[in-house]
């Protein structure tokens, strides 16, 4: 059948399965929104205030759901606005589709009006990307978009469509989507039998579960690894979700923030077992001293990752899920008693903590309240800062996809964008954005959309009027110099609120906060929770930068500093 470009792009969007788009419109892409518009009913298209906030929610959408996430922008300024959220999908591995048009083909490289060279800009932030300047090519191109979005180790894709194009006619036939295959052609017998061998000699071996093992579906086959083979497991930020919060062997978050217990245990132990996991400055906080007495023993689809940062002594490349069934079928189930004992051991002497003796509002009690009034069954999504590592540390939880992050690039003004796309990819999900105050300040133009879509998610605003985690380093590396991280601005958040016509709690005591969750909760409206805290809360454990985990600073090393 004959179809213009936009005619051709919707139908190629439509044999993928997409049902949903995050975007902006623009001159650029006139056509293409006027095509959405006559298939209003198969794709509904959500019009953010930002297209930054388009990107997010594409991104949030991918990771709650698994599907691919799809963003939409204009030329020029439109298609700049989306970089930020590329990049944020690229770090931590999200299936995207991002689509820009572009001034006609006469006119590129000219400095058009809102030209830019957007395939120029993203490159080194995205898996592949196109520019489409002849619309033959174009069904074909974003069929392979797709495919590449999701092959392997997923990630964003980015297709500019010249204006042209969107309006020339061509002969269009539909197609099945390229079928994925998991990636098991690079998993060897030879590695699996050293991976054994390297497990069945280990004493006091250590599993380290990243971001990989969310995307492979692999939680499963990790538990069932980690209970038969009697081993504790940490998960990174990133992997926060893929053991049950509650599992017996979970030792918590590994890393600069994480558990006093996980980075003793990766000290001490004799294997340690990465999967799905990139060994990011964030976990191992110095490459030299990281796991020093470990045979590394690394599980991840792409090979790039394997002696990058940390050296192996055996690797498996492939399928994260496919590799370890396959352990799991040569492993006969043994006991690590004496190293459990002493993760038991540990696990009880250092919990984080944290003071509550004044009675005063403090952060980890509002996530304690966020994970005990949930059940840990809500998807919580959170911006990047102090905020972001207490409900890492304090929110429980128990299934994968229910904590999104920004681990890689980590994005201030991620979260509100994510959440709406997460509550949009899983409406029958409770949805949290845990935020800060400056994050608050960058996106908060998105409770509009929430708003103006009736997407039900709650913001959680952890208000020190200050930027928590930068003023945290300022204060136990600068010598309390505060430049520039105080936000003593005279906004009040609640009208702010109610202004954008979400219903608003302000929280200043711990009696408050149930609450206040609770009728959220049951509102169904897009709601925001003020938290008034003290300026000077601190996130600990911390491990400083560069350091090791022999260096760590607890609250109570913090408490004789002071």
């Amino acid at each position: 059948m004959l179809l213009n470009g936009s005619e051709i792009l919707v139908e190629c969007l439509r044999e993928h399965g997409v049902d949903t788009i995050f975007g902006y419109p623009g001159g650029a892409v006139l056509n293409i929104y006027d095509a959405l518009y006559k298939h209003q009913h198969e794709i509904k298209h959500y019009l953010t205030s930002h297209e930054q906030g388009a990107a997010h929610a594409a991104d949030g959408y991918a990771r709650a759901t698994g599907k691919v996430g799809v963003c939409l922008a204009t030329s020029g300024p439109g298609a700049c606005n989306l970089v930020t959220g590329i990049a944020t999908a690229y770090m931590d591995s999200v299936p995207m589709i991002a689509i820009t048009g572009n001034v006609g083909l006469p006119y590129l490289g000219k400095d058009s009006f809102q030209e830019v060279d957007i395939t120029g800009v993203t490159m080194p932030i995205t898996k592949h990307n196109f520019i489409v300047k002849d619309v033959t090519k174009l069904a074909d191109t974003v069929r392979r978009a797709f495919f590449i979005a999701r092959k392997g180790r997923p990630g964003p894709v980015l297709i500019d469509i010249t204006k042209d194009v969107t309006s020339a006619v061509c002969e269009y036939e539909p197609q099945a989507p390229i079928p994925i295959q998991t990636r098991i052609e690079t998993i060897t017998e030879e590695d699996v039998s050293a991976a054994c061998e390297l497990i069945r000699s280990a004493k006091k071996p250590f599993v380290y579960v990243g971001g990989g093992t969310i995307i492979s579906g692999a939680t499963d086959e990790i538990v069932k690894f980690i209970e038969n083979q009697d081993m504790p497991v940490a998960t990174s930020a990133m992997g926060i979700g893929a053991i049950p919060a509650s599992h017996p062997k979970s030792v918590g978050m590994i890393g600069m923030h994480g558990t006093k217990t996980a980075n003793l245990l990766a000290n001490e132990c004799d294997l340690l077992i990465a999967m799905g996991a990139r060994f990011s400055d964030r976990v191992a906080t110095n490459f030299s001293k990281f796991a020093p007495n470990a045979k590394v023993l690394h599980i991840d689809i792409d090979p790039a990752e394997v002696n990058k940062n940390i050296m192996t002594a055996q690797s498996v490349i492939g399928d994260v899920r496919e590799i370890v069934k396959r352990l799991n079928e040569r492993l006969a189930p043994t006991k690590r008693e004496e190293w459990n004992k002493t993760a038991e051991s540990y696990k009880e002497e250092f919990p984080i903590k944290y003071h509550d003796e004044d009675g005063t509002l403090k952060p980890q009690y509002i996530m304690e309240r966020i994970s005990a009034l949930t059940k840990g069954k809500a998807i919580v999504v959170t911006e990047v800062g102090q905020h972001q590592m207490w409900a890492c540390q304090f929110i429980k939880t128990e299934k994968p996809r229910h904590f999104l992050t920004s681990g890689g690039l980590g994005t201030m003004g991620y979260g509100l964008g994510a959440a709406i796309g997460a509550k949009v990819g899983c409406p029958d999900k409770v949805v949290f954005n845990i935020a800060g105050d400056g994050c608050f300040y960058m996106n908060n133009i998105e409770l509009a959309t929430a708003v103006a879509n009736d997407i039900p998610i709650i913001e959680v605003v952890i208000n020190n009027h200050v930027l928590g985690m930068v003023r945290q380093w300022q204060d136990l590396f600068y010598d309390a110099r505060y430049s520039n991280t105080n936000l003593d601005k005279a906004t009040d958040f609640i009208k702010l609120a109610e202004a954008y016509k979400c219903l608003a709690f302000n929280v200043t005591k711990p009696e408050e906060v149930d609450d206040a969750i609770l009728k959220a909760i049951e509102s169904k409206r897009p709601c925001v929770i003020n938290c008034e805290i003290g300026r000077d809360e601190k996130v600990f454990p911390m491990i400083p930068a560069g350091k090791g985990c022999d260096d760590m600073i607890t609250l109570d090393d913090y408490d004789e500093m002071s």
